[in-house]
């Protein structure tokens, strides 16, 4: 399709011909105003319309043709000196909201003089993604090293981080093949050639591998081989962008070394945690056993203390009732020497009475037949005498008995008297020792009681630390599995 100008001289088959070309072709004349746009400006400015609208309320491709071009300004006066005094092709860039768009204006001249304009329209969204993309490449460039291979693996190029870290110049390794970088095992191996023919069919390969450097010196890479397709998809290079992790990897070996030491001292406190939680819960036991033995002792004592203090009550009486016995006892001893008084009074009456019948008698005597009687009363009291005699002996031997008990008994209650006052003032010391004792049973216990609390948090604070320890051992493990895939 094409539009043809109604002032532009110009033959209907060149127009023809600009219709059919893919170059966005759009003519104004001196004045500006658009008088011929060819298929491809046409069905650009179609697809893009709804969003010019939305920059320039004036536009519409209804009434395009014929239209001024500063339907594409908002502000056109800028735009209308800059091509008034254009006498050559003059290259621009221009943004309608979210579009960009390259121009090239070219004047065109007959006679000398201005007939009109060429503006040639390009939407710079390309252009600028493959600048962004170029400017991609040379920060990767920068930042990484790369290399180019043919698809079976011979080098074309190379930049120079990848010369740096490998120790070669450019011409060393041009037209060489990839196996110039690993060991001979590898390079034989059936690994190596699936490979390279996973990318010749364009698959990209990611992977961490040694290789050797210049002078047999080892490097670690971690690469990432690209195939790179034409417009028909077939493979025509393979480009690896490439990382030096060689510190990194030696520092992993340090830290698996690390973790390994760290793992065997987890481990040792993982067994003395379980140790130490298994003597803290014996020690609890243990320390609890002690609490109630020493609480069942403390009760033990306080019933002794009880038993001491009824001791030396009782004691306190039995000593009373041996001064009471004592001093009844001295009294008896007492009345038995007044009875040996009274007893010898009784003698000396007896004594007296039988002199008396002994006078009566002889008295009787003298009287003869007239005494008789009187000599039988004499003869009577004589007898009485006699028993009174015999019985005087007979309570003077008694006498004699009770007074030798009474001071036997007088001495032997001195004698417990004292035993007694030793005896209670033993228990009275034994008490008091008693009590201290319970006292300090008592606090025994309260400090036994305490001493399990505290071991009982020991305990809990062991199976803290257990726990810590199995987290940590868990965490040092997990750890030591990534340092030693990253090793790998």
């Amino acid at each position: 399709m094409f539009i043809r100008p109604a002032r532009l001289d110009r033959s209907a088959e060149r127009l023809a011909a600009l219709d059919h070309v893919r170059a966005r072709i759009m003519i104004a004349d001196p004045d500006l105003n658009i008088v011929y746009m060819n298929a491809s400006v046409i069905a650009m400015m179609r697809e893009a319309e709804a969003e010019l609208k939305r920059e320039l309320p004036r536009f519409s491709m209804d009434t395009l043709m014929g239209s001024n071009i500063d339907v594409f300004h908002k502000t056109p006066d800028h735009q209308r000196r800059m091509l008034a005094a254009l006498d050559k092709p003059h290259a621009a860039t221009i943004r309608i909201g979210s579009r960009i768009f390259d121009l090239l204006v070219t004047p065109l001249m007959e006679a000398g003089r201005r007939s009109g304009f060429v503006v040639e329209w390009e939407d710079a969204h390309h252009r600028l993604l493959n600048l962004d993309y170029a400017a991609q490449i040379a920060a990767i460039g920068r930042a990484q090293a790369v290399i180019e291979f043919a698809i079976d693996g011979t080098i074309l190029k190379a930049n120079e981080n990848f010369l740096s870290v490998m120790g070669y110049r450019a011409e060393e390794i041009a037209g060489r093949h990839h196996r110039l970088f690993v060991d001979d095992a590898t390079a034989r191996s059936a690994e190596y050639a699936a490979f390279w023919d996973k990318l010749a069919a364009g698959t990209p390969v990611t992977a961490q591998g040694r290789r050797i450097a210049k002078g047999g010196r080892a490097v670690w890479i971690e690469g990432s081989y690209n195939p790179i397709l034409d417009h028909r998809g077939q493979v025509t290079k393979v480009v690896k962008f490439a990382s030096d992790v060689t510190p990194q990897k030696e520092m992993l070996a340090k830290l698996k070394g690390y973790i390994d030491s760290i793992d065997t001292a987890v481990s040792r406190s993982h067994r003395e945690a379980d140790a130490a939680r298994g003597a803290a819960g014996t020690a609890t036991g243990d320390v609890r056993s002690v609490a109630g033995n020493a609480e069942a002792l403390a009760s033990s004592i306080h019933a002794i203390a009880g038993n001491m203090e009824a001791s030396r009550s009782a004691t306190d009486a039995a000593f009373a009732q041996a001064e009471a016995v004592g001093a009844d006892t001295q009294g008896l001893a007492s009345a038995a020497q007044a009875m040996g008084g009274i007893v010898a009074l009784i003698r000396d009456i007896a004594s007296q009475i039988n002199l008396l019948s002994l006078n009566a008698t002889i008295e009787a005597a003298r009287a003869g037949e007239a005494g008789k009687g009187f000599s039988v009363v004499a003869s009577e009291v004589k007898n009485l005498a006699v028993q009174a005699a015999r019985a005087t002996e007979q309570i003077t031997r008694e006498i004699d008995g009770l007074q030798a008990r009474s001071a036997s008994v007088a001495k032997a209650m001195a004698t417990i008297r004292e035993q007694v006052t030793t005896v209670r003032g033993e228990v009275g010391r034994a008490a008091g020792a008693v009590s201290e004792q319970a006292a300090v049973t008592q606090e025994m216990s309260a400090s036994a009681r305490s001493a399990a609390s505290a071991v009982s948090s020991v305990l809990s604070s062991v199976e803290e630390i257990s726990a810590a320890v199995r987290d940590v051992s868990g965490a040092v493990g997990q750890t030591m599995e990534a340092a030693e895939a990253l090793v790998r």
